[in-house]
């Protein structure tokens, strides 16, 4: 939050470049305050960069370039370059705070814990009052659970919570502790093992930390191998690590495959034979392990011994690995077609083991033949849709999670049903939104409704047209009580107003549109010409109202609108808040201060003005998805005093309900 207070000071820190020849970043930095000044963000960002690689060493360019990125919402790159600054000049202060207030939004509570940490022990009063704001909620959670595992909460939330907890306080002893219990409880959620290694990592426990790592890699969650293959060292892991690895994980199969195969490349045969046993005996039975050592048997004479372990691998439905042992055998193959192929689980387990190996399209095959055999198998139609969706095959990802949904599993279908709902503006031809906004105000002593019903369709292109049908009307009106210009026409146009429109994808929270339809009034029934268009920005930082926790939030809209109702006029309204988000998601509230204004063309007094003042959102998980409730209490200021018959101030309680539906 604090850094994006910061921007409004942030030119102060935009200083001049010094001509050359003493700095070689001149004419970049000279472009970058050029652009700044003209609010050409993307230049600006530009010219900071190319002046950051002409001169490495200068914080200062780092710095200004943060501040950029903090203004078109960027937290990510912004938090990364007062980091390279903090590098350059550790004993700037101001960058350090800034670098771990964007740590602390961006969800990297341990870094940001520390910065504060380290600052707060010279003295610095506003590090002191942010490290308490993260570390006595993380000390309080840390006891809660260790009390809740004393009382016999033995179980992986309950660990994983307080591993996750103390991770954050930089108590790495008591993270590994409780990441090693609760993969022991749950070892089929192989993430955990990443977070096992990373900790032991930062701890400086590189071999256990390896160990886990090396494990999470090699079998389980593909996502999980893939962050634990970002964290190993960039070679090959040694025999020793395999090891570690296995003590740590013995029923791991593909971790001490790998090893045997290793070891036979190594050519240390009768170690590789040893893990190769344990892997062809029950209860493993691996079938690949068996053929290895079968055809270890083979080569070295022990055809007797080999001989029932092909025969196993021959009486088996993999095809594929039956004919690797016909050609060892010199033996004809088995022609390999659809119906032949495994089928049920077995097609299924084959599939598990190509998306394993990183085998996509092997695994699509896979599971289409399991269909074939159970067309009902909705855990096949899941996995059908989450393959074509790694493979980019958005449309008949959808149609399997369309279809994996209505399966009388609840998690299959809840699992399909998000799944169908995230890709659903990416494949659907029309796509159509609701909202709804039913409002009070004591400053215009009226009820106010708003709606919109807009269908779009999908073209492929950064353009959709639209369809949309609007409502704007108010009580007054409705039922006879009008009070002459106690309320501008903008507030309630008592009309439903029909149109067809574009509007552009957007860019950066930026978006255009442009309508054209007719205006029908609900009390004469006048018809009117309708064009209307705009401008619309939105930017948004911290814990919203239906993230994951509480914590600091900012969020600010723009609009700037042309309607030909209205004379022809334009209008430019902001809406900034800033505030605080509480509570569990049950039951979540958003304390706030409002900064609102609003101007116009035609300098009309109702137009011009600035507001502000406190405000509250509210909702709860009974409440549909998409309402929150929302009330302010705002003093407000007219900019313009001609024709005004209402005085230069006034007070305003608004209370409303936001309601939005997507279908």
């Amino acid at each position: 939050m604090r850094a994006v207070i910061l921007v409004l000071v942030g030119g102060a820190l935009w200083g001049q470049p010094v001509p050359p020849p003493y700095n070689p970043a001149y004419a970049p930095l000279a472009r970058a305050y050029e652009a700044l000044r003209a609010h050409d963000y993307d230049a600006a960002i530009a010219n900071f960069l190319k002046a950051a690689e002409a001169a490495p060493a200068r914080a200062s360019i780092r710095k200004d370039l943060a501040y950029v990125y903090i203004k078109v919402g960027e937290n990510l790159l912004a938090r990364e370059q007062f980091r390279h600054a903090m590098t350059l000049d550790p004993a700037d202060t101001q960058v350090a705070l800034e670098y771990a207030f964007l740590c602390n939004d961006t969800k990297q509570t341990a870094q940001a814990r520390r910065i504060f940490d380290r600052l707060r022990k010279s003295g610095n009063a506003t590090a002191e009052r942010a490290f308490q704001a993260i570390d006595a909620p993380l000390a309080q959670g840390i006891e809660r659970w260790k009390k809740a595992i004393e009382m016999g909460a033995n179980n992986f939330s309950a660990h994983y919570e307080l591993a996750t907890l103390a991770e954050q306080r930089d108590d790495l002893a008591l993270a590994a502790e409780h990441y090693e219990k609760a993969w022991r409880l749950r070892p089929e959620r192989r993430y955990v093992l990443v977070d096992l290694g990373r900790v032991l990592k930062a701890a400086g426990q590189e071999v256990k930390a390896n160990a886990a790592l090396l494990a999470a890699s090699r079998g389980g969650e593909s996502r999980a191998a893939e962050l634990a293959r970002e964290l190993l060292p960039d070679r090959y892991p040694y025999v020793p690590e395999f090891r570690s690895a296995l003590e740590l994980d013995p029923p791991n199969v593909g971790l001490r495959r790998e090893l045997a195969f290793l070891l036979l490349q190594m050519n240390r045969k009768a170690e590789a034979e040893q893990e190769l046993r344990a892997l062809a005996d029950p209860p493993v039975q691996d079938l690949l392990s068996i053929a290895q050592l079968g055809l270890l048997l083979y080569a070295r004479g022990d055809r007797a011994e080999a001989m029932p372990l092909f025969q196993r691998v021959l009486d088996s439905d993999d095809e594929d690995l039956s004919n690797r042992v016909r050609d060892a055998l010199h033996l004809p193959h088995r022609v390999v077609t659809a119906g032949s192929v495994e089928s049920g689980n077995e097609a299924k387990a084959m599939a598990e083991k190509s998306l394993e190996a990183g085998y996509m399209k092997d695994a699509l095959r896979y599971f289409e033949m399991a269909l074939e055999e159970d067309p009902g198998d909705y855990t096949a139609m899941l996995q059908l849709g989450w393959t074509n969706n790694i493979l980019h095959r958005d449309a008949q990802a959808f149609h399997w999670f369309d279809m994996a949904r209505r399966s009388p599993d609840p998690k299959i279908a809840l699992e399909a049903a998000h799944a169908r709902d995230n890709l659903r503006e990416s494949v659907e031809t029309f796509r159509t939104t609701a909202w709804f906004y039913p409002m009070f105000s004591t400053r215009w002593r009226d009820q106010f409704g708003y709606a919109q019903v807009k269908t779009e369709i999908r073209t492929g292109l950064p353009i959709r047209p639209y369809l949309s049908l609007r409502f704007v009307g108010d009580t007054r009106e409705t039922i006879g009580k009008t009070i002459p210009g106690v309320a501008p026409q903008y507030l309630s146009e008592n009309a439903f107003i029909v149109g067809a429109g574009l509007r552009t994808i957007p860019w950066r929270g930026v978006t255009g549109w442009f309508e054209a339809g007719s205006s029908m009034s609900y009390l004469t029934g006048h018809m009117l010409p309708d064009y209307r268009g705009g401008i619309s920005a939105a930017r948004s930082v911290g814990r919203g109202l239906g993230g994951e926790g509480s914590g600091a939030f900012a969020d600010s809209t723009l609009d700037a609108i042309f309607v030909s109702r209205f004379g022809d006029d334009s209008l430019v309204y902001s809406q900034s808040r800033f505030g605080y988000t509480l509570g569990p998601r049950a039951v979540r509230v958003q304390l706030y201060w409002n900064a609102n204004a609003t101007i116009d063309t035609r300098r009309q007094y109702w137009a011009n003005f600035l507001e502000t003042g406190p405000g509250l959102r509210f909702r709860a998980d009974w409440m549909p998805p998409g309402m929150y409730v929302t009330t302010s209490l705002l003093r407000g200021v007219y900019l313009i005093d001609g024709e005004n018959p209402r005085g230069p101030n006034f007070y305003d309680v608004r209370t409303g309900i936001w309601y939005a539906i997507t279908r």
